[in-house]
């Protein structure tokens, strides 16, 4: 049974947290409209700081980093998990992440959960992650 999570106003950092710890304890998870989830901060600063992570390194070895919205999540998810380790490999190919709604998807329901929503951010200002990914170059 898939858990289907959907990323519209919430906070990425905190979701990302949240889909880490259920993926690690054998929990499988699709992240539904992940270009509407919200990057807390300043538009500049965000820009600012996804800009140097993205041109940081070299195209012939890397580090790699994604521009679509998914690959970003699941890069972010990564982050939060050992994924150098087998338990780690194991819960990354546990999660799912989607730009919009697919049509297997559609009608089911979804969960939200609430440690990740957007009332609970102190500061006003924030960017999707769609526009950070548009930003960088993507096109979805």
């Amino acid at each position: 049974m898939v858990t289907i999570i959907n990323g519209d106003g919430l906070l990425l950092g905190r979701l990302a947290s949240i889909v880490a710890q259920r993926a690690l304890s054998g929990e499988e998870i699709a992240i539904l409209n992940a270009e509407k989830a919200i990057i807390s901060g300043s538009r500049a600063r965000v820009l600012g700081n996804y800009h140097h992570k993205r041109s940081r390194g070299s195209t012939g070895w890397g580090p790699f980093f994604p521009r679509r919205p998914d690959h970003l999540m699941k890069r972010t998810i990564r982050g939060m998990l050992p994924y150098k380790r087998q338990r780690g490999v194991d819960a990354m190919k546990r999660i799912k992440c989607y730009v919009g709604i697919p049509s297997e998807f559609v009608g089911k329901e979804m969960e939200v959960p609430e440690e990740a929503h957007m009332n609970r951010l102190n500061n006003p200002q924030f960017v999707t992650l769609g526009a950070v990914c548009t930003f960088l170059g993507a096109k979805f």
